[in-house]
């Protein structure tokens, strides 16, 4: 996928159209996923398919691509660029992997990628809800088939539920502050659309405390979506079991996360010793040249282990 960040931030409308369909650390990933003619590789977030297209040139005729992504719409644009036949794509979370090797009839595969960042697809689709700007609805759901939309769940959690949400989820220092003042506008009723929203958002930020790189919607919006795609519980399953499940012997897991949340997760399973091999002891960045190009690859973050 393309990378997630700040993509409302003032200023950033023209960077975001230059941007769209870049993969975040293209050249970092490929070179950390040390690729070569034959291997079976699965990109567990294969989105618009920027990393997927160069893993199919590595891996050659001979080899196989996985792909998965909860969004059907991605999916389908994933199918439109990536039309090999040594490449299979399945609407699935990495989460389910083992799942997805046992209808591939395989027990292990070579490499793993995960791409934890949004596409920019996905961000200038004002249907779904996951820019700021979009006067369309709140939604926030990769996959709009399955589950409760944001709007949904912010007229249901309580004030304090919302707080307790902002904060773990979205690390938000004001938590209390915009779960109060969401909590009051229910009462005339929330704005329909995901640019009301996060214009009570705004509001309840104290002023002296709104930074211009940082739009104050920023936290909240990660908070609703990743409470409703269970993002954190498909992480955790993944980092916990399904990568060391799903690996050979001298396999490698590349991944690359966008907020310190999800990057403390992942550090925190790539230290097991009795599993990994910690290839990146400190992570890899993107430079000043990718992020003028592609602003929101700012706190894209790699992570690399190999399994011992």
């Amino acid at each position: 996928m393309s990378s997630e960040g700040s993509p409302d931030r003032p200023g950033a409308a023209g960077r975001q159209r230059q941007a769209k369909h870049l993969p975040v650390l293209l050249h970092e990933t490929i070179e950390q996923l040390d690729l070569r003619a034959g291997l079976t590789v699965v990109d567990g977030t294969v989105g618009a398919g920027g990393h997927s297209s160069r893993i199919v040139e590595r891996i050659g005729p001979d080899g196989l691509l996985i792909g998965l992504d909860r969004d059907p719409m991605m999916l389908a644009h994933a199918r439109r660029v990536l039309p090999q036949d040594n490449v299979h794509l399945h609407h699935s979370s990495y989460s389910r992997l083992p799942d997805i090797l046992q209808l591939e009839n395989l027990t292990a595969v070579d490499r793993i990628l995960l791409d934890l960042g949004l596409s920019s697809d996905q961000l200038e689709d004002a249907g779904r809800g996951f820019s700021f700007h979009a006067d369309g609805p709140l939604d926030l759901r990769f996959d709009t088939t399955t589950g409760e939309p944001a709007s949904e769940l912010l007229g249901r959690l309580s004030k304090d539920e919302l707080t307790e949400l902002f904060q773990t989820s979205g690390e938000e220092r004001f938590a209390a502050r915009i779960a109060t003042a969401l909590a009051a506008a229910r009462s005339s009723g929330l704005p329909e659309t995901a640019a009301g929203i996060a214009d009570i958002i705004r509001s309840a930020v104290p002023p002296a405390s709104r930074q211009q790189h940082r739009d104050p919607a920023t936290r909240v919006f990660q908070a609703l979506r990743i409470a409703v795609n269970e993002e954190l519980v498909h992480l955790q399953n993944t980092l916990s079991q399904v990568l060391y499940q799903t690996l050979t012997e001298g396999g490698r897991a590349v991944v690359i996360t966008f907020h310190s949340l999800e990057d403390r997760l992942v550090k925190a399973a790539f230290r097991d010793k009795n599993r990994w091999q910690d290839l990146t002891p400190r992570p890899i960045t993107a430079r000043p040249a990718e992020i003028r190009l592609n602003p929101r690859s700012r706190t894209a973050k790699i992570r690399v282990v190999q399994k011992t």
